[in-house]
């Protein structure tokens, strides 16, 4: 998968006009990330992802336009580039930075929660559920059971969400709102990470950080609550939490079952996708469950 990546990285780079030099992997997962000379950083989508990397490089102009740092796309470039069916964009490299805080990713999301995005950007609607149908049938370090009963707990959660309560009015949200896409460098704050920008409930950026804290034990509870406090509301309140909570943990599942196939050699990762199957049917105990990052 990786070497599949770079190879549509170096046709991509011929395209722009860009040196792609002695390409640097800097991250493989959802996306694969490679640093190139003069501080430009490719990213190399999955295949079938061309709309969604053209609305990351729309996103960007927007957010810089109204005044959001954001990771900026490289100008005078035809973005996306087209491979093999694989979208690859070019972005500059951000300064050094740390993850934000939860205090951090709570004023970015109050900022980002008051935009209004217009009607040319054309916003998709919120999608949480979102190729884990597929990423389910290629689970292949799990039985046919499991398959089957995430499968069976996906057509749940498409019912309860098409169910969820009524909460905060829908507005643009990041969609993968969290501390590392939330970058800290010495001017401040920088949104990373565009790809599932989109208009929907709010809540379901807030859930991202409160799935962290009362789910994986990452975020302290000294944290959340500081988050709660800048942001101005505790979203588990919502009665509509805990549906999107459950389609929280079921995402990172899956994405350690795609991460699990594409890193054999990482028997860590396989492990996680059974310890974690085990913490949503019940048999490892309450939450906080500490799941181990992945890959």
């Amino acid at each position: 998968m990786i070497e599949q990546a770079r190879t549509a990285l170096l046709v991509a780079a011929e395209v722009a006009g860009l040196d792609p030099g002695a390409a640097e992997l800097i991250r493989h997962g959802q996306n694969t990330l490679f640093r190139l000379p003069g501080a430009i950083v490719a990213r190399v989508a999955r295949p079938g992802q061309q709309g969604t990397a053209a609305k990351e490089t729309r996103v960007s102009q927007w957010l810089a336009a109204e005044g959001v740092p954001v990771v900026r796309v490289v100008e005078d470039l035809e973005q996306p580039v087209a491979v093999n069916g694989r979208a690859v964009t070019f972005w500059h490299e951000l300064p050094p930075h740390r993850p934000g805080s939860a205090l951090d990713v709570a004023g970015m999301l109050r900022r980002l929660h008051t935009l209004i995005p217009p009607p040319e950007l054309d916003l998709p609607r919120l999608e949480p559920l979102t190729q884990l149908a597929d990423r389910i049938d290629a689970a292949a370090t799990v039985t046919a059971t499991d398959r089957a009963w995430l499968h069976e707990r996906l057509a749940a959660l498409r019912e309860r969400y098409a169910a969820l309560p009524e909460g905060m009015a829908w507005c643009a949200v990041h969609g993968d709102a969290w501390g590392s896409n939330i970058a800290i460098t010495a001017a401040g704050p920088v949104v990373l990470d565009l790809e599932r920008f989109a208009v929907g409930p709010p809540e379901w950026d807030l859930t991202a950080v409160a799935v962290d804290h009362f789910t994986f034990g990452s975020v302290t509870t000294d944290d959340w609550d500081d988050f709660c406090r800048a942001y101005g509301c505790d979203v588990t309140t919502w009665d509509g939490y805990p549906v999107l909570r459950d389609i929280r943990e079921l995402r990172k599942l899956t994405f350690a079952t795609q991460m699990a196939i594409e890193y054999p050699d990482r028997p860590r990762i396989a492990e996680q996708v059974q310890i974690r199957l085990a913490c949503l049917r019940g048999e490892e105990g309450p939450r906080p469950w500490r799941w181990a990052g992945v890959p």
